[in-house]
């Protein structure tokens, strides 16, 4: 038994930062700190006489502390992530010590840094960029995800929920709504998390070469063939993750509705079948049920794969995040670029609303990017950086009775004089919502439908300009 009579070493492991366990060679926990506490949301008096794997999800093969008392040796500076039982997930950095009485393993210390914590502490903007591989196959979770609205936030417990389970998940969303994001955060925030990711994009295969690919190949089976696993055999007790699954050819999706069937592949080349214990993570960028119809995907594949269905919104239909999305990505380019800004003019930003980012976040991100090489040491970034992406911009075109907002290019040059850009766009953008909502009689279902934009940004317009939508019903 470990000699638990130093109570000043152990004051001092109560003071640290860094979360603290010591237990024995059973993984009974002696000692847990205030730091670990906090990680863990578990008080100490509730952690300490019971096993790490009756608080944690995890098993001697997954415990970075069953591992080190097996081994005999330390685990240093391990990107570990982990949950609790009560459902917290934790990012840590963790390193594990075993504990010697001569010759006799005693136990083992486990010191726990919270990446979250340190992530947050960074000085400057480093943060966004000091993103670690996980050691599974993945760089983001759950907490990476920007997007506080309502909408939003039932997308990512839906996603949260069904990770707990076996089943297939199958993402929908247009590109550059973050599906792989997605993917790697389920797959963190399963008990499969310690395993590895693996992911295929089907759009970037060619066909002769995905069926190798996802089952591997048998040495002979055509020329120059060697034996090889494939994907499924890769992901073993993980998860699979078949990015643009309606790239995949229909005879080929029937092969891989077998494989998951029965948890069997079978190499090419081989009669021998291999047991394999996967989730299947997919992706489509539209209605699966349209590509049924066209013959793209097979109804008895999509019923296997889309037992649970997340579906992403679009960047117009979530435009409460875009302040958050640009906050985030000018922080990140700082810190890749050495630039120095702060945020985007009011200007840029009404624009941005009035856009329908056909590309969505990836879209965003890109527009930023060119524009922050253009800031040298600019603090504010206005319409001068902005205008050579800009030029590909098209706002809404309404029609509602009135002329469409014009499009960015066909405007005159007004580089000596960018302040006027603003308001030509904000007085025709006033003018626009002033007569959409006299046509609908302040219906704002019908006159964001006419004006040819979301009911939300529509509201946001409305609180914008101070209009009054009861100004535009129907007196009593």
């Amino acid at each position: 038994m470990l000699d638990m009579h130093c109570i000043d070493f152990f004051s001092v492991l109560d003071h640290l930062d860094d979360g603290v366990i010591i237990a024995d060679i059973h993984g009974v926990i002696h000692f847990y700190n205030q730091a670990q506490s906090k990680i863990d949301g578990i008080l100490p008096e509730k952690a300490m006489g019971l096993k790490v794997t009756d608080i944690y999800e995890l098993n001697n093969r997954t415990s970075m502390i069953m591992q080190c008392t097996a081994r005999k040796s330390p685990i240093k500076n391990r990107i570990f992530f982990y949950k609790t039982i009560s459902g917290k997930v934790a990012n840590t950095i963790t390193s594990v010590y075993p504990l010697f009485d001569e010759n006799t393993i005693t136990g083992v210390i486990c010191f726990v840094k919270d990446y979250g914590l340190l992530r947050r502490s960074m000085p400057g903007t480093a943060a966004p960029e000091c993103r670690f591989e996980l050691g599974n196959g993945t760089r983001f979770t759950f907490d990476d995800l920007i997007g506080s609205s309502t909408d939003f936030i039932r997308v990512k417990e839906t996603a949260q929920k069904a990770s707990a389970s076996p089943s297939p998940i199958m993402i929908q969303g247009e590109t550059g709504t973050g599906k792989e994001l997605f993917a790697q955060s389920i797959h963190n925030f399963s008990p499969r998390r310690q395993e590895k990711y693996v992911a295929v994009n089907c759009a970037a295969i060619p066909h002769y070469l995905m069926e190798g690919m996802l089952f591997g190949t048998t040495k002979g089976a055509f020329t120059g063939a060697l034996d090889k696993p494939g994907l499924f055999e890769t992901a073993h007790r993980g998860t699979l993750f078949l990015d643009e699954l309606l790239a995949m050819p229909v005879e080929l999706q029937a092969k891989l509705l077998r494989a998951i069937q029965e948890k069997k592949v079978r190499r090419l080349g081989s009669v021998k079948e291999v047991a394999v214990d996967v989730k299947i993570i997919s992706s489509v960028s539209q209605d699966p049920r349209v590509a049924i119809r066209e013959n793209r995907l097979r109804t008895d594949l999509y019923y296997r794969l889309g037992v649970v269905m997340v579906k992403l919104p679009p960047l117009r239909d979530r435009l409460d995040s875009l302040g958050e999305l640009v906050s985030h990505f000018i922080e990140k380019y700082n810190f890749r670029l050495g630039t120095h800004v702060q945020k985007i003019s009011s200007g840029v930003m009404d624009l941005f609303f009035t856009y329908q980012w056909p590309g969505n976040i990836r879209e965003l991100e890109h527009l930023i990017e060119g524009a922050m090489n253009m800031a040298g040491q600019e603090k504010l970034l206005g319409i001068d950086q902005f205008t050579p992406g800009l030029d590909t911009l098209e706002p809404v075109e309404t029609t509602a009775g009135h002329p469409p907002a014009p499009r960015i290019r066909d405007l005159p040059d007004m580089h000596d004089n960018p302040s006027s850009l603003t308001a030509f766009q904000t007085e025709h953008e006033k003018t626009a919502v002033d007569a959409a909502l006299a046509a609908a009689r302040g219906n704002v279902t019908r006159a964001a439908k006419n004006l040819g934009i979301s009911r939300q940004l529509l509201h946001y317009k409305i609180k914008k300009y101070r209009l009054c939508r009861a100004d535009y019903m129907p007196r009593p």
